[in-house]
């Protein structure tokens, strides 16, 4: 189901049924300040196992955790004071930061793994969602690859991104659409790696650094 929301102050009841849709298990498709991604919550096993099943064959990086905060990031990834300041200035912004888990991540959401991507985006959609479901979730890159899985490789990164919302409703298992009406931009976030005080940019994308 695809509804429209104003990106720049989204009505605060359908945050509340995306959220409601997240808790339950499902899946929202969203625009964020980089490209469309879609979510679930990370404390619903149904919603994660769905989101997995979405995953292209051979990746090997962990699903990104979106949070609305660095508070709220630094509940599931362990912040060195290095690693907050890079944090505290980039942030809401489109970078992703590895971190190492916390012993949280492992017990209370199943993620066992010694690193997660964390990414705090500057946009009211996503972080509203968040902040109305009470929790972080797990977030996806939205690929063209993910409806036509025979598609070629495309010469940009950027091609394989999708423009608008009502390109999304043919993607199986996605519950619900939030679409501003607008073309969102298609950028790769910035990653960078915050595991030692050294910063290690993995890749450099819409997200200047340093």
């Amino acid at each position: 189901m695809l509804e429209y929301v104003i990106a720049e102050n989204p009505d605060a009841r359908v945050l509340r049924r995306a959220a409601s849709a997240l808790s339950g298990g499902g899946l929202v498709a969203v625009p964020t300040d980089t490209s469309w991604s879609i979510l679930c919550s990370i404390a619903s096993k149904e919603g994660v196992a769905r989101l997995k099943r979405l995953v292209e064959p051979g990746r090997d990086r962990p699903l990104t955790v979106m949070c609305s905060s660095i508070g709220q990031a630094s509940e599931l990834c362990e912040l060195s004071t290095a690693a907050f300041r890079v944090m505290k200035r980039l942030v809401p912004g489109p970078y992703v930061f590895i971190l190492p888990s916390t012993n949280r991540a492992a017990r209370d959401f199943d993620l066992r793994r010694a690193e997660l991507g964390m990414r705090i985006p500057d946009h009211r959609v996503p972080t509203g969602i968040i902040e109305a479901l009470g929790c972080a979730v797990l977030s996806l890159t939205a690929k063209r690859s993910m409806l036509d899985p025979d598609l070629p490789p495309p010469e940009y990164p950027e091609e394989a991104l999708f423009s608008g919302g009502w390109e999304l409703e043919g993607l199986e298992g996605v519950d619900l659409i939030l679409d501003p009406g607008e073309e969102n931009e298609r950028r790769l976030g910035t990653v960078l790696d915050l595991r030692t005080d050294e910063v290690s940019v993995v890749r450099l994308g819409a997200g200047p650094y340093p």
